[in-house]
């Protein structure tokens, strides 16, 4: 696609064209600041432009995620499914794009390489690969959680001798699977989703699992119509409730305890949700975050559940999930997952029991020395969340450090959007966010809003620079680890908490507090100018 030419001067570079970016460059237009948008891909869509894999599905509902900032959007687009799969997404994000007149001011192609902050200008000096020079007084991180895919650490695999690809970044023609041997590493949310559509084209699937995840059925369907109809009736007030719920969902929270209830009771509560499917289920009881034993509760019925689908007991035993609570590692909703494994044409390794040693040519050989040919390996293996996108970019704050060296201990940041030492940089739904562990359409534009509303504070009063306090990022540095050390999250070694990143430290960086206690604290440090910011002119 045609990229335009990156102005030279800037109030607002925002760097990534997806639902981040394009709500930011929008309001940001609204508000008269000159400002332009660089995306690295060659089209707008962010994470639903290259997680384009078979099967690949947004598990919150298709009537919560989607933007709510423009009624008449609202009312134009429709959508089809309960939870809408990525081509879909992708049209939406397109529909707005052309709906607002918003690809002028995207260069497509171009990704930032350096990023440097001048102290006696009060600016950032970025640099492009495609040599551009830009001057900007602020700057948004729009570069999203989910887009630096991550690879796993096995030797040799990077020459694989078939078709290596990953789910991040699926080849826009596809990849051709039919009548061939295709292996599957990784079984989370991703690998959930891509198995099923693999195992329908393959010759034969070999899926390598570490870690069994649970997962509740999706029960994707089409819409109803005249509930799509109603909704839109009210949808200002439907996202309204959203923005003050702890997971800027409906979801509705239970206040009992699962030690408490009637086992009977207990089952045909855990029954409904199975069947209604969603992943409402984690707060059915009010202690399910807190309690391994509550959380268990749920455990055991879900592997029960496995175990009545999946016909050979062995593989059965293999997908039921052990050694972690239930809910503290992502909750997965699946489309005909555990019914995948009762093909004759689908091998289920565990390589928990059996690592993988390495690749050779076209084998992974396991520990054992036993080897699986394949023709296709498709790594399901996540990305390097949160801080990857950021570490990417040579990016050096006012004293010369790089925002890497600045966060090795893990991500420090004043309410997710800034860090010391980094003025006018502002991170959306980023570490020290609710981020994704909520509905991150919610999160994205109450966070858009409150940076650009900032941004716009300072022009209107004669300041230039915004640069978070040390004692404020402390402060809430400590609020988010407090908020999360007593769940059940400390316990998943997920990816939540870098687990899936060699080296990382293993900080949960993630903002539990809740959506709408999030937003009455930002609401709070705005109305009082900015409380824990400090604000002032460039140097004369």
């Amino acid at each position: 696609m045609a990229t335009c030419t990156v102005p030279t001067d800037l109030d607002v570079l925002v760097v990534g064209a997806g639902f981040s970016g394009l709500y930011s460059l929008h309001r940001l237009r609204q508000m008269g600041r000159s400002v332009h948008v660089v995306e690295a891909d060659d089209d707008l869509g962010g994470v639903w432009y290259r997680n384009r894999y078979p099967g690949a599905r947004c598990d919150i509902e298709s009537v919560d995620y989607c933007y709510s900032f423009d009624d008449s959007i609202v009312q134009e687009w429709t959508w089809t499914e309960r939870y809408p799969a990525q081509p879909e997404i992708l049209r939406y994000i397109r529909f707005v794009a052309n709906r607002l007149a918003l690809r002028p001011d995207i260069s497509f192609s171009t990704r930032v390489v350096s990023m440097h902050w001048d102290v006696d200008a009060a600016l950032w000096r970025v640099n492009t690969d495609r040599g551009d020079r830009i001057n900007t007084r602020h700057v948004i991180m729009a570069s999203g959680q989910l887009s630096k895919p991550q690879l796993p650490a096995i030797e040799g695999i990077a020459d694989f001798a078939g078709q290596l690809v990953h789910t991040g970044d699926w080849p826009r023609d596809g990849v051709e699977l039919s009548g061939r041997r295709v292996g599957v590493i990784g079984t989370g949310s991703s690998g959930v989703q891509t198995i099923p559509q693999v195992a329908k084209q393959a010759a034969l699937t070999t899926v390598f699992q570490r870690t069994a995840h649970y997962a509740i059925p999706a029960r994707n369907q089409l819409l109803d119509p005249d509930y799509v109809a109603d909704l839109k009736s009210r949808f200002q007030e439907y996202r309204e409730a959203a923005r003050h719920h702890p997971g800027g969902t409906h979801r509705k929270i239970g206040t009992e305890s699962a030690l408490d209830v009637d086992p009977q009771a207990l089952h045909e509560t855990f029954q409904r949700h199975w069947e209604n499917g969603g992943p409402d289920i984690l707060a059915a009881y009010r202690d399910f975050r807190f309690d391994e034993q509550a959380a268990e509760k749920a455990g055991a019925f879900v592997r029960d559940r496995i175990r009545d689908i999946v016909e050979d007991p062995e593989t059965a035993e293999k997908l039921c999930p052990k050694g972690y609570p239930f809910g503290s590692k992502r909750l997965v909703l699946e489309i005909d997952y555990y019914t995948t494994f009762n093909r004759p044409d689908v091998d289920l390794v565990d390589v928990a029991a059996d690592p993988i040693a390495r690749v050779e040519g076209r084998d992974i050989v396991l520990e054992s020395g036993r080897r699986h040919e394949l023709d296709v390996l498709v790594l399901a293996t996540g990305f390097d969340a949160l801080t990857g996108p950021l570490f990417a970019i040579d990016l050096r704050g006012k004293d010369g450090r790089t925002l890497e060296e600045a966060w090795a201990d893990g991500p420090a940041t004043y309410l997710g959007i800034s860090t010391h030492g980094f003025p006018n940089l502002y991170v959306v739904a980023g570490a020290g966010s609710p981020s994704v562990i909520s509905n991150v359409l919610v999160s994205i534009e109450q966070h858009v809003e409150w940076i650009t509303d900032l941004v716009q504070y300072l022009y209107k009063n004669g300041l230039d620079v915004a640069e978070a306090e040390l004692e404020a990022q402390e402060r809430w540095t400590q609020e988010v680890y407090d908020v999360a050390a007593p769940t059940l999250f400390m316990q998943g070694n997920s990816w939540y908490l870098g687990a899936n990143v060699p080296g990382k430290p293993r900080v949960f960086a993630l903002y539990l507090g809740g959506v709408g206690h999030y937003r009455d604290i930002c609401d709070r440090v705005a109305a009082q100018d900015y409380e824990g910011f400090t604000l002032s002119t460039a140097p004369s």
